[in-house]
């Protein structure tokens, strides 16, 4: 009686030469792309956090709004404070918007500090088109 071995020895399996394309050596990796897409990788997003913080995030400019009040049908008094350099000025945009949601009015306000000064609280009447339920500083910006 003959013996056939239908089983494979225990190990790497042996495959024909040529059939089943190059295999790859085990533990051969490619650290200079690996590298090279993690340097660019922190690069595009160091750019991008430089842009948006120059957009969005200058403290120099920070607004806070201290309280709105005096809410009727057709104004709304908003109370806020800025932060500027010493002695500068700004132009701050204001709205109030509706229940809704919808903005009902809008303003930019010119704001400048005095010498020696940083923060500067400001008292604005925003005359609506109805009934506001928020008053709010989108923003501030040097001035043109």
């Amino acid at each position: 009686m003959t013996e056939t071995h239908a089983t494979i020895p225990p190990g790497a399996p042996v495959f024909p030469p040529g059939r089943y394309g190059r295999r790859r050596e085990p533990g051969r990796r490619r650290p200079l792309l690996t590298v090279l897409l993690v340097v660019v990788s922190v690069a595009a997003l160091t750019a991008v956090s430089v842009r948006l913080y120059r957009q969005y995030g200058d403290p120099t400019y920070d607004a806070q709004v201290i309280t709105y009040t005096d809410i009727t049908d057709n104004q709304v008094v908003v109370d806020f404070r800025v932060n500027l350099p010493e002695g500068g000025s700004a132009v701050c945009l204001l709205r109030a918007r509706d229940n809704a949601g919808a903005e009902v009015a809008r303003e930019e306000v010119p704001v400048t500090a005095a010498e020696g000064q940083r923060q500067v609280t400001v008292r604005h009447r925003l005359t609506t088109t109805a009934r506001p339920f928020i008053g709010e500083v989108v923003r501030c910006r040097p001035p043109a």
